[in-house]
C-alpha cells in the first residue's frame, strides 16, 4: 500500500467526486481512478459506490478513511518533526475554534504565529465543540480552542484558557430586567429561550447548568452565529444564557447573574492530541500563546 494511494482515497472520499480530487491533486483523472482501483485491489473490497453524479463510501471505505487519515496525519507529523529539528518549523497548521472563544484572541495569536514562522501555512475551521474534539482525535486537527468535553479526556489533552459563570440576556423591557436580580434555572425554566445549536460549547454549557439543577427547558429559536442570537433578544423574542463576556458584546440588553448552578460553568481550553502526538507547528503555536498572548482579549468587542 502506497501513501499516494491513501492520498488519492482521502481526496475522493472528501471531495465525493474523481473529477474535483483530481483538479485538486493535480493529477489525471484516469491516474486518480487507476490509483483507486490499485488500492481496491490490494484490500479486496470495493472503497467507493460509484453513480454519474457522486461516489460515496462503502462501509469497507468508511472504515479505512479513519486509519488513512491518521496515517497521513502521522506522515505529515514525520516530515514536521525532522525539519523542526534541523530549525526550520515548515508545513502545515491545522486548527480549530469555535467563534468568540474566551480566553485568547485567535485572530491576534495567528497573526503573531504568521510573523514567526512564515513558512508554515496555516488552515483554520470554525465549529462546535463537539465536531472539534473528533477531528483532532482523528488527526485531522493539530489543535483546537473549545470548551472542555470530559467524554473525550481520555484521547485529548487539555490547556486551560478561562473559566467564567454563566450569565442571562434579556431584553431591557422583560420583566426579568425590571426586576434586576439574579436568576436561578427554576426561574428561568418557563421561558422561551434563544440559543446554538447543540454542539456549540455555550449550549452545552447552558445544558449542564439546568440539568445540574434538574430543570427542563425549551429552546425555540435556535441559530449558529453570536449576532444572530444577541439580535433575536434585541427584539425581544426570548431570554438567552450565555458566557459572561458575551454581555460586553450588546450593551443594550441586561445582563442578570446566574445562580444555583453548582460548578457549572463555561470552561474554555485547548484541545491537543497526547504529547508524542503533538505536531511541532502546534507546540509552537501554544508556546507562543504561553509567552505573548496568553492575556489577549477574547472576543468582546461587537
Amino acid at each position: 500500500m502506497e501513501l499516494r494511494h491513501l492520498q488519492h482515497f482521502v481526496a475522493v472520499a472528501e471531495d465525493q467526486h474523481f473529477t474535483r480530487a483530481a483538479e485538486r491533486l493535480m493529477v489525471s483523472q484516469s491516474g486518480l481512478s487507476a490509483s483507486i482501483r490499485a488500492l481496491e485491489r490490494e484490500l479486496q473490497t470495493p472503497l467507493f459506490v460509484r453513480t454519474t453524479r457522486r461516489v460515496t463510501l462503502t462501509p469497507a471505505g468508511r472504515a479505512l478513511l479513519g486509519e488513512a487519515e491518521r496515517v497521513l496525519a502521522q506522515v505529515r507529523a514525520a516530515h514536521e518533526a525532522v525539519a523542526a529539528v534541523q530549525g526550520v518549523l515548515r508545513g502545515m497548521l491545522t486548527l480549530g475554534t469555535e467563534q468568540c472563544i474566551a480566553g485568547v484572541n485567535v485572530a491576534r495569536l495567528l497573526a503573531a504565529f504568521r510573523h514567526r514562522h512564515p513558512d508554515v501555512e496555516i488552515c483554520l475551521r470554525q465549529a462546535g465543540t463537539g465536531a472539534l474534539a473528533e477531528e483532532v482525535a482523528a488527526g485531522r486537527l493539530d489543535l483546537a480552542f473549545a470548551v472542555r468535553t470530559p467524554e473525550d479526556a481520555e484521547q485529548l489533552r487539555y490547556v486551560p484558557l478561562t473559566d467564567e459563570p454563566m450569565t442571562a440576556l434579556c431584553h431591557p423591557t422583560h420583566r426579568l430586567a425590571a426586576a434586576g436580580a439574579p436568576v436561578t434555572p427554576q426561574e428561568l425554566g418557563g421561558e422561551v429561550f434563544v440559543d446554538f445549536h447543540p454542539d456549540w460549547g455555550p449550549r452545552r454549557a447552558t445544558d449542564a447548568a439546568f440539568a445540574r439543577a434538574g430543570v427542563r427547558r425549551a429552546v425555540a429559536l435556535e441559530v449558529n452565529d453570536v449576532h444572530s442570537l444577541l439580535d433575536l433578544l434585541d427584539e425581544n423574542l426570548g431570554i438567552a444564557v450565555v458566557p459572561h463576556h458575551f454581555r460586553h458584546k450588546r450593551p443594550s440588553l441586561t445582563a442578570l447573574p446566574l445562580k444555583g448552578v453548582g460548578g457549572s460553568g463555561y470552561e474554555t481550553v485547548a484541545l491537543l492530541p497526547p504529547r508524542d502526538a503533538t505536531s511541532p507547528a502546534a507546540r509552537a503555536l501554544m508556546a507562543l500563546l504561553d509567552a505573548e498572548v496568553a492575556d489577549a482579549p477574547s472576543c468582546d468587542g461587537a
